[in-house]
């Protein structure tokens, strides 16, 4: 379907009414000028070679050249067809732990910004599926619908920060629970959650949570973020480590058993994030070795064809023509 990128420059067409109004105006001025001379005979002997219609044509021509111009600007596109090409895929739900342990610095610069940037490369990698996105922390919050534009994806991905959950904490039963209730129940196949954390649950739900996602076909990758000795979490506002209730400095260290038993237990695999070009490729190989189905290119960034060319073109012949309009009749021998 024909669209505009800029509707909003079509306004600037209301630029041809005052031109109108000029031209309208000017053949009022000469209307009336030729009344004052008094003599109408003197007037049509001295311009009886003037051609008022070529005065018209003219104008017309400019009024359109500048219609044209404005409709260029405002790019009329459509789009193209291979945006409704389709692709064998599966469907991926990203979810993301945004809580503050994610703020260790263990792995630099920190877990989030090491698996923020994971998350960025992996998805050119995932480019042929449908990818949502969980962000989670004390509680899980679906931050995008499956989708197949990329560059969505990472825009929500890059603004991901602890400061998008009010409630702290790392449940993940939740986060699988929003990720699960996100793909398509009735299929038992063609879906996957990469789950990427810490691993520090607070949620004893967490085997409940992993039998239902067996029973719906959903593979749960896992991707442990930190390291085994832990790290403490500098607080933003203090810029101090965090302490507890008795005042003793808190290390979050990463929990590899509980991620090990997530991906084991609904046919997944585990991967530890210590080189993010290693882990971008295991994680790419295994999801390619899934069963796919066929998705469309509905959602993803469309690509557009432009006709702003056409409407320059038009313009800038109707401007050279319009100089070799004269206003003058062709005087018969």
């Amino acid at each position: 379907m024909l669209s505009f990128k800029n509707i909003e420059y079509l306004i600037a067409l209301l630029v041809i009414v005052p031109l109108v109004f000029l031209f309208l105006n000017t053949l009022y001025w000469k209307k009336k000028t030729k009344k004052a001379i008094g003599d109408n005979n003197l007037v049509d002997a001295l311009t009886k070679n003037y051609s008022s219609r070529f005065f018209r044509i003219k104008f017309m021509v400019l009024l359109v050249a500048v219609a044209l111009l404005v409709i260029a600007g405002a790019n009329l596109r459509k789009p193209s067809p291979q945006d409704d090409e389709k692709r064998a895929g599966i469907d991926i739900m990203v979810a993301l732990d945004v809580s503050r342990s994610m703020l260790g610095e263990d792995v630099k610069p920190s877990r989030l910004v090491k698996a923020r940037q994971l998350v960025s490369v992996l998805m050119d990698k995932l480019d042929n599926n449908r990818i949502g996105l969980v962000l989670f922390a004390g509680q899980a919050y679906l931050q995008m619908p499956l989708t197949a534009d990329i560059a969505a994806a990472k825009l929500f991905i890059s603004n991901a920060t602890p400061d998008v959950i009010p409630v702290q904490g790392t449940v993940i039963s939740d986060a699988l629970q929003v990720c699960n209730n996100s793909l398509d129940t009735k299929e038992k196949k063609y879906k996957a959650i990469l789950l990427i954390t810490d691993g520090e649950d607070h949620d004893a739900r967490i085997e409940q949570t992993i039998k239902q996602l067996y029973d719906n076909g959903v593979i749960v990758n896992t991707i442990g973020v930190g390291t085994t000795e832990g790290s403490t979490i500098i607080d933003p506002v203090t810029n101090e480590p965090k302490r507890d209730i008795n005042g003793q400095t808190v290390i979050t260290k990463l929990n590899e058993a509980e991620l090990k038993l997530i991906a084991e237990k609904t046919g997944g695999v585990y991967h530890r994030l210590d080189n993010t070009a290693n882990v971008v490729a295991d994680v790419a190989g295994t999801i390619d070795g899934m069963n796919k189905k066929l998705i469309t290119g509905e959602g993803s960034e469309k690509h557009y064809a432009s006709f702003f060319p056409l409407f320059i073109a038009l313009a800038l012949l109707l401007l050279v023509g319009e100089v070799f309009i004269p206003e003058v009749k062709k005087l018969s021998k």
